[in-house]
This record gives C-alpha cells, structure tokens and sequence, in this order.
C-alpha cells in the first residue's frame, strides 16, 4: 500500500512541474519540492548534461541485463570521484565505463529547473517495470530534497545491502540524520561532509586591518553584532562584507531552534528574522547587496576588483565555486583565508542511495562502502580533491598534521594544506564545526520555504516592498507550493 501512495506522490509531483513550467517549483504531497524540466532516456545521458554521450547500448557489448549498473547524477562530481578512486574503474567515455565485467551507465541530468529530479522521478515510477538493463541501480540526492526520497519505498534500508553501523562507526552523525527515514531506517551514505567556515580576502584584510591572521579576523567577526561593525569599517575602505545577503543566509538558517513548519502552520524562527534585521541594516548602509547566488555580480568577489571581503561555504565553495582555477582570479593567487566566522553551519553535501529493485545489490554495497569508509581512498580524496570527507579518523588526523594510512601492506603518512588558501591548513576548523552541528530541525519544507522566505525578503531589502509585505509575499508562495500548510495568522 505504501508504494502505490508514493507512486501517486510521484505522479502529482509529475503533472503538477508540467503544469508550473520551467522556473517554477511544484509540489508533492509529501511536502517536497520537485523541479521543472525535461526529462532524459533513463539508459542514456541527454542532451541537457552538456555533454557529448555516446549511446550507451553501443558503449559495452551487454550479455547479461543484470549486469548494467545504473547511476543517476545531476553532475560530474561522484562521477569523477569514481573514475579516479574506485579501484577497477576503467573509463569508455563520457558516459559510460566498466567495472570487471559489469557496464556502468551515468544518467547525467542537470538539476537547473529542477529537471535532474523530475527526471528521477518518472524513472523511478517506472522501475518495477523497466528492463532489466534499465533498472536504476544507485541515485545521487541533496540534502534540501533527501527526505522526499528515503522517506519511500523507492530507496533500499542500507542494513538490507548488508552495512552494518560498525562498517560506519567513522562517519558524522549528522551525514546519517539527513538520509534516515521517519521510520529511524538509513537509506543512504555520502563520502563528504560539508561544514561551512567564513572565507575573507587577505589582501583586504591587510589593506583595512593590517592582518590576515585567521585568529585575529575571527575576533572581528566573532557574533553578528562584530560582524555587523566591522561590516561599516569595511565600507569605508571600499568593501563589501559580503557579495550578497544571501551569503549568510545558511548561517543563519542552519542555526533555527525550531522547523518551518509546526503543526501544520509555517513558523518563521527568530534566528531567520534576525538575518531579515541584520541584512537590511546592511543593504541600507551600502555594506552588502542583494545579488543572487551563482549570479554574475554575486560572482565578482571572486577577483579583487570586485572589492568583496568574504563569502561563506564549505570546502567544496572555495575549491570548486570560486574560480580558483582562473588566473587572475584570488583563489588561483592563494588569497583567500579561513576562520569560523560567527556561526557554525553546513551547507550541501551528496547522499547516495541504492534504488529498490537493483539487480547489483553486491557492487552497490560495495561502491558504498569503500567511497564512504575506505580510510585510504578517503584520504586521497581530501589530498588530491580538496574535499572534506565523511571520516573523523582520517579528517581528524589531516586536521593534526598529518595522518598514516595502511595500503596495500605499506604506511603512507599524508600532509594537507590548501593552495588556495595560501597553504592554510582549514582542517581543524572544519573539524570543529562539524561535531557541532544539529539537524533536529530539517523538514521535508526546507528547500521550498527558504527559497521562497529569500525570494520575498529581497523585495523588502531593495526598498519595493515593507515587512509585513514581504511577509505576505512569502506566505502566499508557500500557500501556493504547499496548499495543506496555513500561515500563523489564519
């Protein structure tokens, strides 16, 4: 009974992105947003993954049905992860690779508009039924959306690949409590942790406060009212604090004491009305803007003509988001530094979860097994990626120092500081910020309600609307994506 529930969840979540078109989210009846957007041939890449797939039935020559292995991606992250650590991995092409005998298939759909979930979506109604060579056998989520899929029967009990909790005694909690079901079940496991620190330009730091040392920026940006100061020193001397508001918006958000929604009613948690106070003070003084994420203008900070201080994020922000592989650019120079700023949070990470009805139940488990609790694969991650893995033992030994690795019969000692950071070792900080973190408060209204609550707040920063209209706007997108919810004055 519970899979014909969610198969009719999925169909709604389905007409319901038809019927809002591309840019505008739908809903489910789970509470989970669900994107907008075509969808592509569950065997093969489309055209929408930028890239050139070649056809995937013409990549192997397939035998044996049950041995595809089906892996549905929104981008090229997990896939290269597998191509350069997974031992036995070989590569055809740009989507499509073996493992001993079995063909690799790499569904790439990017999620802009939501699309990579709609397409999962009709996908995954369609596996009970679907060819045997078609079945999908593993598929990558967020944590803003997690819980719209391990919260069905569409995703397998990790127990059931047969991981037990001592194969995953080394990982953060907190990695677990996105992908555990409502029932207390695991449904998947992720090989990154994604705590966030406040990264600051050091060349400014030295032209304004005549140091770049991460324990002395910390002191001036220790609580949001420092913050907020230093904030007007910085405007002074020709900077923002920040590119945009939306920069800490996620510092704020991940430290709510309470959900968005309580017992059927949207609640509005005083540490998000606290960034709405905060940030229009700042937009008013001209010490931030109201740039989108990922825009241009937001963008600009990432050179230092764009007189931008700090931004916040994980590792994968610095190393991946901020052009640092762009000469000219200051990550490329090794300009940024990193100190905890005023809250801890996390912000993203990827969960992979093994599909009901893989006939690769074996390889799934172990792909899991060793891209999320292999020490040796996980320390090459973090050394050779810049990444922040899913292992205390391995993050807290790089966080010392330095850490020893068994491979293959031989000890391997490994040393991580990061280029971009100006070999600043930001391991220790992260490490911290990552015992602290708590996730009592996730709900499956997370992505919608902050989309919607930042999307309103703009038109109240940019001066187009007051508060309480700004508020009005927000409680009646909410209205409109999540009907069954009610706003506190009704």
């Amino acid at each position: 009974m519970k899979k014909k529930i969610v198969s009719t969840m999925l169909c709604l979540t389905m007409l319901a992105s038809m019927a809002a078109g591309c840019g505008n989210d739908a809903t489910t009846d789970a509470g989970a947003t669900t994107d907008a957007g075509a969808t592509t041939d569950a065997g093969a890449a489309g055209e929408a993954a930028g890239t050139e797939a070649a056809d995937a039935g013409s990549a192997a020559v397939i035998t044996d049905p049950s041995k595809v292995l089906n892996i549905y991606v929104w981008n090229e992250e997990f896939k290269s992860r597998i191509e350069d650590h997974y031992p036995g991995y070989t590569k055809i092409d740009a989507t499509n690779g073996t493992i001993g005998d079995v063909a690799v298939r790499w569904n790439i759909t990017p999620s802009d508009d939501n699309a990579y979930q709609n397409n999962l979506d009709a996908t995954l109604l369609n596996q009970e039924s679907a060819a045997q060579e078609d079945k999908i056998d593993m598929f990558l989520v967020e944590a803003d959306y997690a819980l719209k899929y391990v919260d069905t029967d569409y995703t397998m009990p990790i127990s059931d690949l047969g991981i037990t909790d001592a194969d995953l005694s080394k990982q953060y909690t907190y990695t677990q409590d996105i992908v555990t079901d409502s029932n207390g079940v695991l449904k998947g496991l992720s090989w990154q942790g994604c705590p966030g620190v406040m990264f600051y330009n050091r060349e400014a730091a030295k032209e304004v406060f005549n140091t770049d040392d991460p324990a002395e920026i910390q002191k001036l940006v220790a609580d949001w009212d420092t913050f907020n100061q230093t904030a007007a020193t910085l405007k002074d001397a020709g900077y923002s604090i920040v590119s945009s508001v939306n920069d800490t918006y996620r510092v704020y958000s991940n430290n709510v004491t309470s959900k968005w929604v309580e017992d059927g009613v949207i609640n509005i948690d005083d540490n998000l009305m606290k960034w709405v106070e905060d940030s229009k003070a700042l937009v008013d003084a001209g010490a931030t803007s109201t740039y989108d994420l990922w825009s241009d203008d937001w963008k600009k900070g990432f050179y230092p003509e764009g007189k931008v201080f700090a931004y916040f994020g994980p590792a994968w922000l610095v190393n991946f988001s901020m052009a640092a592989d762009t000469e000219g650019s200051i990550g490329y120079n090794g300009g940024w530094g990193a100190t905890e700023g005023p809250q801890g949070f996390f912000w993203g990470g990827t969960w992979i979860c093994a599909a009901t009805g893989t006939d690769n139940a074996d390889l799934v488990k172990d792909i899991m097994l060793k891209m999320t609790t292999d020490d040796a694969i996980m320390t090459d991650i973090v050394v050779q990626d810049d990444d922040f893995v899913n292992n205390k033992t391995v993050m807290d030994g790089l966080a010392s120092g330095a850490t020893k690795i068994q491979r293959e019969g031989e000890s391997e000692e490994h040393e991580y500081t990061s280029k971009i950071l100006g070999e600043q070792n930001p391991l220790p900080m992260y490490c911290a910020g990552v015992d602290g973190l708590d996730l009592s408060n996730l709900s499956a209204y997370d992505q919608g309600c902050n989309e919607e609550f930042q999307h309103a707040m703009k038109n109240y920063f940019d001066g187009n609307a007051t508060l309480d209209e700004a508020l009005e706007l927000f409680y009646t997108a909410i209205a409109e994506k999540y009907p069954s919810l009610k706003a506190p004055t009704e």
